[in-house]
């Protein structure tokens, strides 16, 4: 029953882009997602390589929501490149790049909303902070992180390996929302899951930054309608909306995508949250931070333009 079912929906699928020529959306997919690779390793590496900034948490978290962007848009990529080209790919392979799709998107939220945990800890309990969150403590947390967010995707696995067991042949689209879907009656605790973990990691932002206002309304920070603590949490703000909507519209997409058919608009939707609203955060973050951080922008500017002086002496 699983097996028809996942061909004739991934040829469906498949069709439905062909012949109204959505694998277009392979261009903004390639745009951002290289836009957003230009920077990255270079931002990592300069928070890795110095340890003026290797020692400070909210930069050793900031690395670590860089290298799991990194790798997601890598998946992503590889992933709509095969289906917009009509590259079959192999069965394991799939598999395997959706469980770390996953992984690496759950690691990326859980990160964001751990940074804003730091802040509020820092702000908190400013004495404290250096005590309560060491840098060996947050390369832990870090860890822990990872193996808190490899959870889901491992029982995802599992459960394609239950679902999909006598059934290897390669399909013409690779898709985590196709995959979900056709585990039947198990679709109903992926989509629990997915909505419970994403609204408490909102009411855990949202809480953090409600007590950090109440904290600070009265040092002089928030006066001026353009100050740098308004503008900081305006960005931070629209940064953790993009980061979290994704999610939310893959569970409405679950919650209205039929086994019986799948429609243009499910497509559409699909193709938009893939391709853009999950690149979009990716993006910014990077830039975001480098003109946030002064340590990093000084970094990153010692670092691209120290060779430029000597250069032009040698050329003298």
């Amino acid at each position: 029953m699983n097996q028809p079912f996942i061909v004739n929906i991934s040829e469906n699928w498949n069709n439905i882009m062909m012949s109204r020529h959505m694998n277009l959306f392979l261009i903004p997919t390639v745009l951002l997602t290289s836009v957003t690779l230009l920077v990255n390793p270079i931002l990592s590496l300069c928070i890795l390589c110095f340890p003026s900034l290797r020692q400070e948490n909210r930069y050793l978290l900031l690395a670590n929501i860089l290298f799991t962007d990194m790798l997601f848009l890598t998946i992503n990529l590889t992933m709509v490149s095969c289906n917009s080209m009509g590259l079959h790919m192999p069965h394991w392979l799939c598999k395997f790049m959706m469980a770390s799709m996953v992984m690496a998107y759950s690691t990326s939220v859980l990160t964001i909303t751990l940074m804003v945990v730091d802040t509020y800890v820092a702000v908190r309990w400013p004495l404290r902070y250096k005590e309560i969150f060491t840098p060996s403590r947050a390369r832990k947390i870090i860890m822990s992180l990872w193996v808190l967010a490899a959870g889901c995707p491992i029982s995802l696995l599992v459960m394609f390996e239950v679902v999909m067991d006598h059934y290897k042949q390669s399909l013409p689209v690779c898709l985590v929302l196709i995959a979900v879907l056709s585990l039947e009656q198990r679709k109903v605790g992926v989509h629990s899951f997915l909505i419970s973990a994403v609204s408490l990691c909102t009411v855990l932002v949202v809480y953090c930054y409600i007590h950090l206002y109440i904290i600070t309304k009265t040092s002089g920070i928030w006066r001026g309608r353009y100050s740098r603590a308004r503008m900081t949490l305006l960005a931070h703000t629209v940064l953790l909306m993009l980061y979290f909507v994704p999610p939310l519209v893959f569970a409405v997409e679950l919650a209205l995508l039929k086994r019986d058919n799948s429609d243009e608009v499910g497509v559409w939707i699909n193709l938009v949250n893939m391709c853009v609203l999950m690149l979009l955060p990716r993006c910014c973050t990077p830039y975001l931070y480098i003109l946030r951080y002064r340590e990093i922008y000084r970094t990153v500017q010692r670092v691209l333009w120290k060779k430029r002086p000597q250069s032009q002496r040698s050329a003298a």
